[in-house]
């Protein structure tokens, strides 16, 4: 039997441009965003110019992680302690994460087949919450017209998690674009790779001033391009905390040169979703996950379903696909293992009963696809999949 001998974690190098943009910003010494020499506009800046552009973002924050830019996001838009938030059953533990992290309360919402949020669980919750942290957990996108119809009769502000929809959008139009916030990732096994970073987008000024003010811009509110006017911040500017996140310019020099072929990887990364998804699509007991044709995704990623296995076939089918070298990632297993954690681990927020994603979730594999893999070793990963698979469910 064949194995496969690539990593799943391995990414692709910087490119000499994004390594000759790091060591211009070494030799000056400047890593600080706020450490420029006059009429320089630094590297931090010029990349939330660039970043908001390419999301039609009226404004654009770069931070220091993900993670950091939903917890800020909730921060200025007025999310309190003991405040009830809602958010996707089905995501990864920073989304939960950053709402505990302000002392306020997940109220998880249920997942569909599509992995996408539950509409109906949605409406049926409305009443509870007057925010929405939505997750576009694994680049899965719900049908945004439909979600701001909800939100909006509803009078729920909603801030988009878009850690694995970078270049991705609903309808022709961005993810990031639709709630009042959209919140981004630049973690290595996201987009585009600064190790650790974010971004935060709006249209809305005071909560671009309260985001920068948060982030830790000591007042030096003139050093942002990608920022609204004096008047906005001068309202907010006294009552803002200092909750230090902001990126530096050694991470904003690497991640200039990759923004630029975002749109040249998505198509990469979407031959080697479809090589696997073409392989796949014809294995008995296998759920493939619906993708809309209005859904304009990044296939950075690969997920099924195995709904009809039980818990023993799925880890049989993990273990063995391991011994071939093709790592899936199983949401569903009884103990959290690395980031694939379930909502019944995160002890940190209220016990909620999901039955409905219970089923789902319990099902799902997940395994990521770095460019580090040609079209042929997507066609092996499938290959031993498929194998797999039927040898375990014959």
């Amino acid at each position: 039997m064949e194995i496969f001998k690539g990593s799943f974690t391995q990414q692709e190098p910087l490119s000499q441009e994004a390594i000759d943009a790091a060591t211009r910003v070494l030799n000056t010494g400047r890593l600080h965003r706020y450490n420029l020499k006059e009429g320089d506009a630094g590297e931090v800046a010029s990349l939330e110019l660039e970043f908001a552009k390419i999301i039609g973002s009226k404004f654009c924050l770069a931070v220091a992680s993900g993670g950091y830019a939903l917890a800020t996001a909730l921060r200025a838009v007025g999310v309190k302690p003991n405040q009830t938030v809602l958010t996707n059953a089905f995501t990864l533990a920073p989304v939960p994460g950053a709402i505990a992290s302000i002392n306020a309360i997940p109220l998880l919402v249920e997942v569909t087949e599509d992995l996408t949020i539950d509409f109906a669980d949605l409406e049926a919750k409305a009443a509870q919450s007057e925010v929405l942290l939505l997750s576009h957990m694994r680049g899965h996108i719900c049908d945004m017209e439909k979600l701001l119809e909800i939100t909006n009769r509803h009078g729920i502000t909603v801030i988009e998690d878009c850690a694995h929809t970078m270049g991705a959008g609903w309808n022709k139009k961005p993810t990031g674009s639709y709630g009042i916030i959209g919140c981004f990732s630049t973690q290595t096994y996201k987009h585009i790779n600064s190790g650790e970073g974010g971004f935060l987008t709006t249209n809305d000024p005071i909560v671009m001033a309260k985001s920068i003010a948060l982030s830790g811009s000591y007042m030096m509110f003139d050093k942002h391009l990608s920022a609204p006017s004096k008047i906005d911040f001068d309202s907010i500017k006294y009552e803002t905390p200092n909750i230090s996140g902001r990126m530096d310019h050694l991470r904003a020099a690497i991640l200039r040169p990759q923004l630029k072929e975002l749109a040249n990887n998505i198509i990469r990364w979407n031959e080697r979703y479809m090589t696997i998804e073409t392989i796949l699509k014809d294995v008995k007991g296998l759920h493939l996950i619906n993708r809309p044709t209005k859904e304009n995704f990044v296939g950075s990623s690969f997920q099924f379903l195995l709904s009809n296995c039980s818990y023993f076939e799925i880890q049989s089918i993990v273990e063995s696909c391991r011994n071939r070298g093709v790592e899936l990632k199983w949401f569903g297993q009884n103990e959290p293992k690395g980031f694939t954690s379930k909502y019944d681990s995160w002890r940190y927020i209220p016990t909620q009963q999901m039955a409905k994603s219970d089923k789902i979730i319990n099902s799902i594999l997940d395994m990521r696809l770095p460019l580090t893999f040609s079209i042929e070793d997507c066609k092996l990963v499938a290959a031993i999949i498929c194998q797999e698979i039927e040898a375990i469910t014959a």
